[in-house]
């Protein structure tokens, strides 16, 4: 069974891998100043999940939580391919929820983009349900991505 821990700065290089893996990665969002940005602020909800191989432990899921005081919120799941319909994505949000909880957090929100059908199903057997909000964002640092010579 898979450790879940919080997130240590050497598990960096495997937890970008996973995010490409299962396709998290947006050309405008550069994944190792995500990973600085998120150890500044909060470090202890980013969570992952190992798993003992021969030579190392292997990154199996990920999820990075937030808290602000009113809301908590969750970014960044990924659950390997191999990994997926084992409990491993439940086991980590809940492990996620329980930290939260301990803060005191009354509500978790998370955004899930509207053709994510299969992602939208795993939030709902979780109990979580679509809020009738509308998302609005707006960059304020634009990200150079990963692979800028910059």
């Amino acid at each position: 069974m898979s450790e879940i821990r919080a997130y240590r700065e050497t598990d960096q290089q495997q937890v970008i891998e996973l995010w490409q893996a299962c396709g998290l990665l947006r050309p405008w969002n550069n994944p190792t100043l995500d990973i600085l940005r998120k150890q500044s602020v909060g470090a202890d909800l980013f969570l992952v999940a190992t798993k003992q191989q021969p030579e190392k432990q292997q990154i199996t899921a990920a999820v990075m939580g937030g808290y602000d005081g009113h809301r908590g919120w969750m970014n960044y799941l990924a659950v390997s391919p191999e990994q997926r319909g084992t409990g491993l994505g439940r086991r980590i949000v809940l492990a996620l929820e329980s930290r939260l909880l301990q803060l005191g957090c009354p509500k978790l929100n998370l955004q899930v983009r509207s053709d994510n059908e299969s992602v939208i199903g795993f939030y709902g057997s979780l109990g979580y349900i679509q809020d009738d909000v509308v998302s609005f964002g707006k960059r304020l640092i634009a990200d150079d991505p990963p692979d800028s010579d910059k």
